[in-house]
């Protein structure tokens, strides 16, 4: 994916400063985010504060398909309505906002089928160490079933949701 040669190199040494140049945004106000929709097609995640959109992000998911996930360990993101459930600021990744995936229904729905629904499901940013490179990772399905943005673009997604934000994940 990333070769060792890359990991140590920051974006301007890449000939990437100022990739993660934003167009002018309307202000936000930390915590007031209580909506997230993420559209898998789109590959795109929108932050709403009462119905007002507050923020777009382009977001990278599972690399097993858009498929809707079905299983442990088939790298697709669900789909559905979730919660934010918590909060890991010591992940693997960069921050990570827990979805709660899955939900009982889907546990049902799994043990009837003799499967294992899988869990674990993040909104995060790159691996850490990583953030120095993330134009290498914009635009392509890396994660095991999370929803992935740049580590700049998590910090402001972390600072601007609340706990319990809803979270609805569409095809």
């Amino acid at each position: 994916m990333i070769t060792a040669a890359l990991a140590g190199l920051g974006p301007a040494s890449l000939g990437l400063a100022g990739c993660h140049a934003a167009t002018a945004q309307p202000p936000a106000v930390e915590g007031s985010v209580d909506r997230i929709v993420i559209e898998k097609a789109a590959h795109r995640m929108s932050l709403y504060a009462g119905e007002r959109l507050v923020r777009t992000y382009e977001v990278s998911l599972g690399g097993g398909g858009l498929e809707p996930k079905a299983r442990q360990g088939d790298r697709r993101t669900p789909e559905g309505d979730y919660r934010i459930t918590g909060r890991n600021p010591r992940s693997r990744y960069h921050l990570a906002l827990r979805i709660g995936y899955p939900t009982p229904a889907q546990v049902a729905a799994a043990k009837a089928a003799g499967i294992d629904p899988g869990g674990d499901i993040m909104i995060h940013g790159l691996p850490n160490g990583q953030g120095g490179v993330a134009s290498l990772y914009k635009g392509q399905d890396w994660t095991d079933g999370c929803v992935a943005v740049s580590d700049v673009e998590i910090e402001e997604v972390w600072r601007l949701t609340r706990d319990g934000a809803s979270v609805r994940i569409t095809p």
